[in-house]
């Protein structure tokens, strides 16, 4: 398969890059900034397109690693021109395939096809690519043809029905960008402390890094400690005490969903005047 990409940001360099260095026929890019289209070609050993129209001529499967808002805007261009049997396919996490609107009239097959991970640099996220999931949502008649072209580079594909991307985008929400945020929460209590930012943040990051290590070696449960796995009312009563405002709605609201996994740990354990204390 021919694949042109539009758009030549983050994702994609390190979509461009991850494909064609797993020998996948990357054609190049085509981008509003040329400079950013050429970065991309120059990066992926491959062709800087002057005209969308030649990269749609030359390429069998499009991807549009545009940000969410454009990808509409780019859409009503490509149905200006020849997209029969084309593979057309976004590489957003909350959108479905949905967002092509009248996708029928044009006789293309279209995908939203997204990887579970944080692309934070177009010149090194290629890189980590190689452990991330793949989700795809879309089209029956060539899903198959796009599994097949992520999943030959060693990756985990599962298939999405489109009324499940927002909750599958919160999710991954959820396990990113809100990971940062207890970060800075737990950052925030430190410095209160008298530690410096840079000392906070020092402190916190091996800590973090063990427990994510934990949870991949084991069960949420396999690795819970701390005051609610043991039942510990009083320290946890205390912290309640000592925290304010947000910082203590996210103690109270996380610690509940912690006693839900010390439960299953611990199915004799008394955990009723915990959760009178969390509610």
């Amino acid at each position: 398969m021919r694949i042109g990409l539009i758009g030549a940001g983050k994702v994609g360099f390190s979509l461009g890059k991850y494909l064609s260095d797993h020998g996948a026929c990357l054609n190049g890019y085509f981008s509003r900034n040329p400079q950013s289209a050429q970065e991309a070609a120059n990066f992926t050993g491959t062709r800087s397109y002057d005209s969308l129209e030649e990269l749609v001529q030359d390429s069998e499967v499009l991807f549009l690693t545009v940000p969410d808002g454009c990808i509409v805007q780019v859409w009503e261009q490509l149905k200006s021109m020849q997209i029969k049997d084309k593979v057309i396919c976004h590489c957003s996490g909350v959108l479905s395939s949905d967002v092509f609107s009248d996708k029928a009239a044009y006789l293309c097959s279209t995908y939203s096809i997204h990887p579970l991970l944080a692309v934070n640099s177009k010149l090194h996220s290629y890189k980590e690519l190689s452990t991330a999931l793949f989700t795809i949502e879309g089209d029956e008649d060539r899903k198959s043809e796009m599994t097949a072209l992520i999943s030959d580079c060693g990756n985990q594909v599962i298939s999405l029905a489109p009324a499940d991307k927002v909750r599958y985008h919160a999710a991954a929400v959820f396990a990113s960008n809100l990971v940062l945020g207890l970060a800075q929460t737990a950052m925030e209590e430190l410095q209160q402390c008298g530690f410096s930012e840079e000392a906070a943040r020092g402190a916190l990051a091996p800590f973090m890094m063990a427990n994510c290590a934990h949870m991949l070696e084991h069960s949420l449960d396999g690795c819970l400690t701390g005051p609610v796995e043991r039942a510990d009312v009083g320290t946890v009563e205390k912290e309640l005490e000592c925290l304010e405002g947000d910082n203590r709605e996210i103690y109270r609201l996380l610690s509940k969903k912690a006693l839900k996994i010390a439960r299953v740990k611990n199915p004799e354990r008394d955990y009723e005047k915990l959760e009178e204390s969390l509610s």
